[in-house]
């Protein structure tokens, strides 16, 4: 692995938690019980901490990814925005791969996938304009494209197809700009909340390629910075945490 950027992660775990910090404004809400037996110092950090999850993916993990990126990609780009048309015979054809996968009429194949999108390029060629979901991390090298979805810890079972046609219009959209591109759409969840058991994939089965369209916990990580990536970013986490106990204690007794 190449020299892991533990300075550059941990810095920006620490901005971000400091970011929060300073800008945290938590929302006025009577809730009797819980503070008369929990205290209100405890009852804010709780707030706190749900507040730091639901922008987990954008403030930590999506720099943190390309701060290690960067180490072993050409290019690294965030929160890309993705072609705002695609040709008529490119969406009729992934709205038939849905199709084909809704009724089990084909196994999900990121390989066969591949070979129907280019066989739908020129095809049916007017182009319409097109809003396809930002992606989260865009990595290029050589002539490989990776266009990075990061979910939840535990997806909405409602929400796998959605993310199988977010992965075929990003395929079949950047086809269509650059036809000699490799293009790998990945849905990528950061850590296993079922660990130290297996992630529980078979929620996934019939929609993603769970051997070339899912990367889990220690294969995110590495797939980004090579082995052992998922342990040293664990370590960036504790380091900073260590760090910052203090601050974060010091913040929160001001509410007792």
């Amino acid at each position: 692995m190449n020299s892991f950027p533990s300075l550059a992660v941990e810095e920006v775990i620490r901005s971000a938690i400091r970011n929060k910090l300073e800008n945290y404004n938590p929302e006025p809400s009577d809730k009797p019980f819980q503070v008369r037996l929990l205290g209100k110092d405890r009852m804010a950090l709780y707030t706190f901490i749900q507040s730091l999850n639901t922008t987990f993916g954008t403030s930590i993990y999506e720099p943190v990814a390309r701060e290690i990126a960067r180490q072993r990609f050409d290019s690294v780009e965030l929160q890309a925005v993705p072609p705002k048309t695609m040709k008529v015979g490119m969406r009729r054809k992934v709205d038939e791969i849905i199709r084909r996968l809704e009724a089990a009429d084909a196994n999900p194949s990121r390989i066969e996938h591949n070979k129907d999108l280019r066989s739908a390029l020129g095809a049916e060629p007017e182009a319409v304009k097109v809003r396809l979901s930002k992606i989260d991390v865009l990595l290029q090298r050589g002539n490989a494209l990776y266009l990075v979805d990061i979910k939840t810890a535990k997806p909405n079972l409602s929400g796998f197809q959605k993310y199988k046609r977010t992965l075929l219009e990003w395929m079949g959209a950047y086809l269509e700009v650059n036809p000699s591109l490799e293009v790998f759409p990945l849905v990528a969840i950061p850590y296993n909340p079922y660990a130290p058991k297996p992630y529980n994939r078979w929620t996934l089965r019939g929609m993603l390629d769970l051997k070339h369209e899912l990367l889990v916990a220690e294969e995110f990580w590495e797939f980004l910075g090579g082995d052992g990536s998922f342990e040293e970013v664990l370590t960036c986490f504790e380091r900073v945490g260590i760090q910052l106990r203090a601050e974060i204690d010091s913040y929160f007794a001001k509410f007792r």
